[in-house]
């Protein structure tokens, strides 16, 4: 597969700007289209109370609401897909976002943003809302290293769009 002939979206969500520093990464090598999660009721920027916060939604199942959608999903064939990890898995608002659509037959990529965890439980947490999708492995970025980490990103995007969607799961 090559990324001119699939029709590829990034969406992610950030909150301290790292996971968006890496989905810009990605949309600059692809060509993709570019979508932030946004969620209604942003979360606080003090650190202990979005720790907090984070840890109350994902133990209750909590998804909160989303500022915005994508148009028209169905036109898209690959999905980037991207989170802090948070408490060893996606971000609430991406939970919410994987929930409102229906990516039967697309591809998704998982990256994310991570303090040490790396992608911690979160790969198998995307495919059980993502039943009918080929899942790729996706990639984990050190958040300290997102500004430097270009040719990681590019060696892992170059692996992905032209070898493992062969070697879907």
């Amino acid at each position: 597969m090559s990324s001119e002939a699939k029709k590829i979206l990034i969406a992610y969500f950030s909150h301290s700007g790292n996971t968006r520093e890496i989905a810009k990464q990605i949309q600059k090598l692809t060509g993709g289209d570019i979508f932030e999660i946004q969620v209604v009721k942003p979360y606080p920027n003090e650190y202990n109370a979005v720790v907090e916060q984070a840890k109350k939604e994902i133990n209750s199942g909590y998804k909160p609401e989303l500022k915005n959608k994508v148009e028209d999903i169905g036109k898209y064939d690959v999905i980037f897909i991207g989170s802090p990890n948070w408490w060893s898995t996606i971000a609430p608002p991406v939970t919410a976002f994987l929930s409102c659509y229906d990516f039967s037959g697309k591809t998704i990529v998982p990256f994310m943003t991570h303090g040490g965890g790396g992608f911690g439980h979160s790969i198998n947490d995307i495919k059980k809302l993502c039943l009918k999708s080929s899942i790729l492995d996706g990639h984990a970025f050190q958040g300290s290293d997102v500004k430097k980490a270009q040719d990681e990103v590019a060696k892992w995007v170059h692996e992905t769009i032209t070898i493992k969607p062969n070697k879907v799961k």
